[in-house]
Formats: C-alpha cells, structure tokens, sequence
C-alpha cells in the first residue's frame, strides 16, 4: 500500500465523518413520492463497485456496467480501493458486487474501504441519500459463506442506505454456479432502477442483439513511424516504493528445485534481489508478482487471429474520461499487449462467450457460443470450459471461423488482464539483507483434456534461468494479513503444512536474528525424503536450541500422519505455551479441510489440557482469534 493511498483514505475519512448533515447533498429532489421526485429530476447515473480476488467479481460488475449501457444510464465500474469513499454521500445509485475470500476476509481491492466504512465515528445518517444493492459471490463450502456481502449490507442499512433488494448471495457451489442467484436478482433490480429512473422519452432499452461499442478502439501506426524504446521492465524511480502500478524489475538469483526429482510435485524456493529497490518487508508480508505468457502461446494467439505481433498501435478510449490500461506504453506492439497484458490462458467466463457470439459468421459456432452465454446453457459451458479448466486461447482454437474475425478494437474487452500472484515471503531482510527469497509449489495437474494444465505464474517463473544471463521479474510487496508478536519473548506456535510453512521460515529467521528462542513449528508434507523443505535449516536451529519441530510425513506409513494429529500428540505443551506464556498461534496453508481440522485439534487441547466444555473450547478459540493471538492465511 502507498503512503499516498494511506493519506487519500485518511483524507476521506475527515471529509465523511464531518458530513453529519447530508441530507441536502445527494438526489436532485426528495419528495414524499420519491420514486416520481427521482424519476422526473435526478440523473440518471449508477455506480457499480467492486472487491475481487480472483476477477469474477470484477466480471459480474462489467455485466452490471453494460446492462446499465443498454438501458442508458450513465454508468462507472470501479474497484472499492480506487473510488473515492467520501463521495459516496452523493451518489444516489450504487451496486456492490463483492467476493469473499479465505475465512471471511473482504479481497485485497476494497480493504482500504472496508477499513473506513466500519470507522466507529461515522454518523448513523450519512448515506440516508443512497439507493444500493449488493450481489455477494462465495462458496458455500466454505464456513463464511459470503460473509463481506452479508456485512456490507447491514452497515450501509446502518448508515441509513435504502436497499432496493436483499442481498444476493451467489454461490460456486450451485450446479449453475452464482449466476443461478445473479441472473434473476439482475432482472429484478432492473425492474427496480426503471421504476425509479424511467427510460427517457423516446429511448428504449438496447437490444441484447446489438454489440456495445469497444471501450477503447486501437489505432495502428504506419510501420515506418519512429521506435521510441520503452520498457516496462525498468527499476521503479529511487523515491517511490515499488507498487501495482511501478513494479520493481527484480533480478531472479537462484531458481532450486527443494523437491526430490522422484516426487511428483516441482516445488521451488526462488531468490530475488532486491537491491536498490526501497522495498522493505517483516515476516508475513507478500511479495506480488506480475507474471508474463510463454512465447509459444503468444505466437498462437497471434496465428489464429491473425495478428502481426511487431505492429505498434496506440489505444484511444471510446468514452471520454475513460482511463487508459494501467501498465501498457503508448505506443504498444501487439506482442507486449500479448505476452504481458491479456490472460490468454485463463478460463473464460460466460462473458467472453456472449461478447465472442457477435463477431461470428459461421452459424454452427455462433449458436453455440449463444447458448455458452445464456442462462440455460450455464451447465454445458461448466462442463467445457470450468470442469477441465479449458483457457481462453484453447477456447478459441475451437471456434475458428469466429476467432480470425474478432476486430483487433475488442479485445480488452474480451480477454482480461493477467492478474499479479501472491506469495508470501519465505526469508527475513535479518537474515538475508536485499534479498527476498519465495517457496513456489509449480501448479501442474490433469484434466480430461490431453495437454495438462499449468499455473500460468508458477510454470513461467520454474522457467527462468539465472545462470542463463540477466532474469528480471516485476515485482513489489504488500503487508501480509499475520502480524507476529512485537515483544519477541512472546513464544509462537506455528503449523505451516507444505508451501504454508513459508511465511514461518520468514518469522523463524527474523526471531532468530533477534536472538528469540521460544520458536515452536509443526511442519507436514508426505516424504520426509522427498518433500520436507528446508530440513537441513530446520535441524540446524532445533541443535542450537532455536527452534521446537514436530513434523507429519502423512505417506511414510500406512495410517496418515497430519499437523492436526501432532497438536494432539503434543497437547500438554501447547496448552502450557498458551496458558502460562500467552503464546500466539499461526496456521498458513490450504483452505479446503485443514484448517478446520487444526481448529477441531487446538479445541480438543483445550478441552482435555484446560477441562473446557466443547462450547467453551470454541469461544475460547474464537476470542484467541479476535484478540490476533490466533491468526490464519489460508488459500485454495
């Protein structure tokens, strides 16, 4: 996070919390009869906002945008972090499209809002001008199940929000998936904004046959014009810290397979140089890296729709105020836009599929793309594209004829862009100063489809060579969400399985370098000979007295061993750090069962060490949490 944006939100929050007296800043009119004082006077003008992690949210709030094209209101889509919080006072329509991620947590694009909005100073009455909706997307097999949705609701009803419907929570889950809810509740809150803002006279509504106009139409350069050499790829200036928008070209130092060569999973541990860059970090920070196509697919994506990769073009928005594409030069080349900008190997969503329908000629693969795109065919387009995880550029190898006529103006409309990798960081600035170093499991799994499927980050950073010549990787850090003790003596428990043991080699080398010894680790992984990372480091520090480590190889026996399993074996210890040394504890790792599996442990330690009541033992967990003695990083 800049200090720039820390000052803006701090800026905000002045500005919002001295508006007690807003009633007269919002609608142009306020009437008995509303919805006619509304209709007849106010402009017609919606805001979508959105928190994404992953980018559906981002897509469902495009949708929201266009439809709200198509019935000619005028219509902005921003991320929460980008807009202006204390604006909202004069906003008098607002849809809130927000994802959840791991155990409730709003995504890292609406932290900063969500941080504000639950400022306990904030008057009860201030958004009594603001007419909203909110469309949650989740997955109800996790235990927060649309919890961000669900809390944004009840604090703007707080604030004094009117919402024109209950909230939406669409669920992963649903054989349709969250269309199942987001389609009827659109139709639903359409029927409610015309009721209050009419379609002006003489307007109707934009057929669903007509293709909306690109947002930005792209101008080729004649091919003798001059090359000014630009690269995105240059260090960012000495006084900023690197960030999302000025990314630091790091060099890559060391690329090791941690990984016996027999072991079915290539993990990494990757070292970086960090020199010169003004990036500083502390244990349980995350490094965000911009990841890059790999050639081949480039020159793919090019063939079918034949593009020139070396044609330099500039980008001019359609609409005026629309901002250029953060992270692309003007001039571009089609192969800069290709390799570091569209996510051609990301699964489509049903988006694409409506957008791609329009530019075909052939009627066989215009009808499919048809139903791929409409409600009904939700359940045929998860089997083609989501349950084999089919990418974008895969897709398009399919629908020939429609591929090589897609116009080179639409497509940032139809492709998003590579969105950055988190990974938390794996080494301490104590230990190894300029230096940051990540543990990096290479994503590569098997579907029906014949190619297997890779991570698009993890598979090009395993690529790199640095004994091949100069590697560069954009990259920059945000603070992580685990904070560790600021007293050192403070002993912590840390159970870390696989890659999730990252962010605690980071915190067991800063502690250390602080001469802390109440360090305790419960590490798993399958093999102690073929997967257990960093061992020689780990049984280095257990000698010297820095370092208590229980381990669960959940393979090298019959019955599986897991973290969970330990905990229980080695209750008495945990209870005595917890209760008598106020110890703090931390999990990092997969989302799907082990964390609840770990929490069912740490309560059972409490019950036979502490002589809790179950009941107990789950409040007693739950008030760890909240007091940040108990602290999760989960991902899926």
């Amino acid at each position: 996070m800049t200090s720039s944006g820390d000052g803006t939100v701090s800026g905000e929050s002045q500005r919002l919390s001295l508006g007690d007296d807003v009633s007269g800043s919002g609608r142009a009119v306020v009437t008995s009869e509303a919805g006619w004082g509304r209709s007849m006077m106010a402009e017609r003008r919606l805001l979508v906002l959105f928190g994404s992690q992953t980018g559906t949210a981002q897509d469902t709030a495009e949708r929201v945008g266009r439809e709200a094209q198509r019935r000619h209101l005028r219509c902005r889509v921003e991320a929460l972090d980008s807009c202006d919080v204390a604006n909202l006072i004069h906003e008098p329509l607002v849809v809130f499209v927000c994802a959840t991620t791991g155990q409730g947590d709003p995504p890292d694009n609406m932290k900063m809002f969500w941080r504000f909005l639950f400022r306990k100073n904030l008057p009860a009455g201030s958004l009594c001008q603001l007419d909203y909706a909110v469309l949650g997307l989740g997955d109800s097999s996790y235990p927060k199940f649309n919890f961000v949705a669900k809390k944004l609701h009840k604090r703007l009803l707080q604030l004094g929000g009117n919402p024109l419907l209950p909230v939406a929570l669409g669920d992963d889950q649903h054989d349709l998936g969250p269309d199942a809810v987001v389609d009827p509740w659109l139709i639903a809150l359409w029927d409610k904004i015309l009721a209050l803002y009419p379609l002006p006279v003489g307007l109707e509504i934009i057929s669903p046959d007509v293709r909306l106009p690109p947002k930005y139409t792209l101008h080729y350069l004649p091919e003798d014009s001059p090359h000014p050499e630009s690269d995105l790829l240059q260090p960012a200036a000495p006084q900023a810290a690197p960030c999302k928008l000025h990314p630091f070209a790091a060099r890559m130092v060391s690329n090791q397979r941690v990984t016996a060569q027999s072991h079915f999973q290539d993990v990494r541990l990757i070292e970086f140089d960090i020199a010169g860059s003004g990036i500083t970090f502390s244990a349980g920070d995350v490094v965000m890296i911009q990841p890059q196509n790999c050639p081949e697919d480039v020159q793919q994506f090019c063939q079918l729709l034949r593009l020139e990769p070396h044609r330099r073009f500039v980008l001019e928005p359609t609409e005026p105020g629309t901002s250029l594409p953060p992270l692309l030069p003007q001039p571009c080349t089609i192969q800069y836009l290709v390799t570091h900008y569209l996510d051609i190997s990301c699964v489509p969503r049903r988006s694409f599929f409506e957008l791609l329908a329009y530019f075909s000629t052939n009627e066989l693969e215009r009808e499919k793309l048809q139903e791929f795109s409409s409600a009904q065919g939700q359940e045929e387009l998860y089997s083609y594209c989501n349950r084999p995880r089919r990418t974008t550029l895969e897709a398009l190898w399919d629908f020939p004829h429609t591929t090589c006529a897609i116009p080179a103006d639409y497509l940032l409309d139809l492709i998003p862009r590579i969105r950055p990798r988190a990974f938390s960081i794996a080494s301490s600035m104590l230990a190894h100063p300029e230096r940051m170093q990540i543990l990096v499991a290479v994503v590569r799994y098997k579907t029906r489809l014949s190619k297997p499927r890779r991570g698009l980050c993890s598979t090009w950073l395993a690529s790199l060579n640095p004994e091949q010549g100069d590697v560069r990787v954009p990259l920059w850090v945000k603070k992580g969400g685990m904070k560790f003790p600021a007293d050192p003596a403070t002993p912590v428990i840390m159970i870390g399985p696989g890659t999730g043991v990252a962010p605690f080699r980071a915190a067991i080398q800063e502690r250390v370098a602080l001469g802390c010894r109440g360090n305790c680790l419960f590490f798993g992984c399958r093999h102690q000979s073929k997967d257990f990372y960093c061992q020689t480091e780990w049984e280095e520090l257990v000698t010297k007295g820095f370092l208590t480590l229980f381990t669960a190889f959940s393979r090298d026996q019959e019955e599986k061993v897991y973290v969970q399993h330990r905990i229980r074996e080695n209750r008495k210890l945990v209870w005595e750090l917890l209760s008598s040394e106020n110890a703090h504890v931390y999990l990092a790792g997969n989302a799907k069962e082990m964390p609840a599996a770990v929490a069912e442990a740490l309560q059972s330690v409490l019950q036979l060490e502490g002589g809790l009541s179950p009941s107990e033992a789950e409040q007693h967990l739950t008030a760890l949490e909240r007091s940040q003695r108990f602290q999760s990083e989960t991902w899926s």
